[in-house]
C-alpha cells in the first residue's frame, strides 16, 4: 500500500461500525493522530484498541499548530486529521494545514467514510444530482434571506444545531411559505429520522417533540414555473443568435442561479 505523510480520515458520524478497515489499520500505524477533541476521539480509539497519540487541532489553534506539524512530518513521522465525526475539512478544520502541506509537497491522501450530507442526500427524493451545501446557516433571518435568494433555483443543504431547527425552519418559511423541506436528524443512529415534507408540517412535526441531535436540512429549489423574470423570452433571445441548448442552460444558469437541467428542459420543450 503506497505510503502518505498526511491522512485525512473520516470517523463515523454515530453509528461506529461505520469506521473502515482502512481507517482503522491508518489510526492505528501513524505516529499522531491530529484531532478536534481528545476526549471525543479518545473514546472512538478505545473502542477500537487503538493507542497512537492524539494532539489538539481545532479552529482556534490550527495556524499555530502548523511549526510542530511540519515539525513530526520533516522528521519522517506520519499523521492523521480527523474530527469529532465525519470527514475532516467538510465544516470542520483541516483547510489551513492541508493548503500549507500541499505548498512544501508532502503527500497527502484522504480515506472514503463517514459523511452526514451523503448520508442524508442518498436517502431523500430529488430531481436531479445537484445540490448546493453552504454549512451552518447564520442566525440572522436577513442573512437566510440573502442565502435562499442567491440559491432559489438550487437545493439548498446546510447543517443546523437541534435547538435552533424550529426558529430555523420559521425564517425559512416566512421567507417560503410554499417550499418543500427534508430535515435527517440522528442519522446512522438507533433514533435516526428523516423527515421530507411542506415545511409547515415539517414544522409541526418537529414542534411535537423534542429535538434531538445533529441536524442536515435541505430546502428544495424553487421551480422554474414560479420565477420572476421572462425565462423563455431570454430562451428565445439566446436561440435566435443560434446558441445550442446546452449552451444556453449553461448561460442562464449562470446570470440567474437556475438549475442549469430545467433550464435544458425548458428549451427543448420551447
Amino acid at each position: 500500500m503506497k505510503e502518505y505523510d498526511f491522512y485525512i480520515v473520516p470517523t463515523p458520524i454515530g453509528n461506529l461500525g461505520d469506521i473502515t478497515k482502512r481507517a482503522i489499520e491508518v489510526l492505528n500505524t501513524v505516529d499522531i493522530i491530529a484531532c478536534e477533541d481528545i476526549r471525543v476521539t479518545q473514546k472512538l480509539l478505545n473502542h477500537f484498541g487503538i493507542k497512537t497519540k492524539c494532539i489538539s487541532y481545532h479552529k482556534f489553534n490550527e495556524k499555530e499548530r502548523i511549526e510542530k506539524f511540519l515539525g513530526f512530518l520533516n522528521d519522517g513521522k506520519k499523521i492523521a486529521l480527523v474530527s469529532d465525526a465525519g470527514t475532516p475539512l467538510i465544516c470542520d478544520p483541516g483547510a489551513v494545514i492541508v493548503e500549507e502541506l500541499r505548498k512544501r509537497g508532502f503527500k497527502i491522501t484522504s480515506l472514503a467514510g463517514a459523511n452526514a450530507i451523503i448520508t442524508f442526500l442518498a436517502q431523500v427524493p430529488r430531481e436531479d444530482e445537484q445540490f448546493t451545501f453552504v454549512g451552518f446557516l447564520p442566525k440572522s433571518p436577513a442573512q437566510i434571506e440573502q442565502i435562499l435568494n442567491k440559491y432559489k433555483f438550487c437545493d439548498l443543504v446546510f447543517y443546523e444545531s437541534p435547538n435552533r431547527i424550529i426558529k430555523t425552519l420559521e425564517i425559512i418559511k416566512s421567507l417560503r411559505p410554499e417550499c418543500k423541506a427534508a430535515i435527517g436528524r440522528e442519522l446512522t443512529k438507533v433514533f435516526e429520522e428523516v423527515v421530507v415534507d411542506d415545511i409547515s408540517n415539517v414544522i409541526e412535526y418537529f414542534k411535537s417533540g423534542d429535538v434531538k441531535g445533529e441536524i442536515v436540512g435541505m430546502v428544495y429549489r424553487q421551480s422554474l414555473g414560479n420565477i420572476d423574470f421572462n425565462l423563455d423570452e431570454k430562451i428565445k433571445i439566446l436561440s435566435d443568435k443560434n446558441f445550442k441548448a446546452k449552451e444556453i442552460s449553461i448561460i442562464l444558469s449562470s446570470l440567474y442561479n437556475v438549475n442549469k437541467n430545467d433550464v435544458y428542459k425548458r428549451v427543448l420543450e420551447i
